[in-house]
């Protein structure tokens, strides 16, 4: 049975360009002969002629330009393949696939990201979703990691490693009138309207217990799955957020927003989650090896 050779594609797709064999053999650094010897072995192996020579050189047969076009998607193919296992786009890039939870603060995502973002040999891909979703994605090696606000199961189908990469504080915040109320917490907290992260969030399970521990029933006007949303929601005034001030850091910072009750029982985590994977992307090891420390 005959077969297509790699090598035989990639001269052949010179020869083509060139239109010449020994313009071809200096670009491949071989000798006329050999590529000559090349270009009929593959010739054969499809059963055509690929050109004709003419007076001003050679010239592609119809079999050529139809194997031309084949041996191009061939051969982006093979370069894509080295880029995706050298972790690179094209002009030898490295690129990073991050997954983020939407409950992730995105304060922290870009402190995460950061050392990367300022790399001009590094391309960064971010892709949100729910934490399930991500893990597929990870799985299927369509992200490189994951960062989310809980650990993931690990198994033996799915080794994971789940990187605690920091411990943040929770507060309830809102805008400046609610300082004034000089309310206590918890007890204070009855039909007191609040703003929370939905019921897979760690943070809302703790704050639910402490709420019934006390016998106060606050009023949820919103549960919130994305960050971005609630400090949108806090901003407006209607409640307090229950956050880490890191996610709403900004607006604290203008005096749009403020802590009005420090929750030290609550932390929130921020985990990275990595596949156990034979060729590793080497940035993830470097930006949670980073990451880690600093928070220490």
């Amino acid at each position: 049975m005959p077969f297509l050779n790699y090598h035989h594609l990639r001269y052949f797709r010179v020869i083509a360009r060139e239109l010449s064999l020994t313009r071809a053999a200096e670009k491949l650094n071989l000798s006329t002969p050999a590529l000559s010897i090349q270009l009929k072995q593959l010739e054969e192996s499809l059963g055509h002629a690929l050109f004709t020579r003419e007076r001003g050189g050679l010239q592609l047969t119809e079999a050529g330009r139809l194997a031309l076009e084949y041996a191009e998607t061939i051969g982006r193919a093979g370069e894509e393949l080295m880029d995706v296992m050298q972790h690179r786009p094209r002009g030898g890039r490295q690129v990073l696939r991050v997954g983020a939870v939407a409950t992730l603060s995105r304060n922290f995502l870009l402190g995460f990201l950061r050392p990367a973002l300022h790399r001009a040999d590094v391309e960064v891909v971010v892709r949100s979703g729910g934490l399930r979703e991500l893990l597929v994605s990870l799985h299927s090696h369509q992200v490189d990691i994951v960062l989310s606000n809980q650990a993931a199961r690990r198994d033996a189908e799915t080794p994971w490693h789940s990187h605690l990469l920091a411990e943040q504080p929770v507060s309830l915040v809102g805008v400046p009138q609610w300082k004034k109320k000089r309310l206590k917490f918890p007890e204070d907290f009855s039909d007191v309207p609040v703003i929370l992260p939905s019921l897979e969030s760690n943070t809302r399970a703790g704050f639910d217990r402490m709420l019934s521990a006390a016998g106060a029933r606050p009023r949820v006007i919103a549960e919130v799955d994305d960050m971005a949303t609630l400090r949108l929601l806090a901003r407006e005034g209607e409640g307090l957020a229950l956050v880490p001030p890191v996610v709403v850091r900004d607006e604290i910072e203008r005096g749009e927003l403020v802590e009005t009750h420090r929750v030290p029982e609550l932390r929130e985590t921020f985990y990275a989650i990595t596949p156990s994977r034979r060729f590793p992307n080497p940035l993830v090891g470097e930006l949670v090896e980073r990451t880690a420390r600093s928070a220490k």
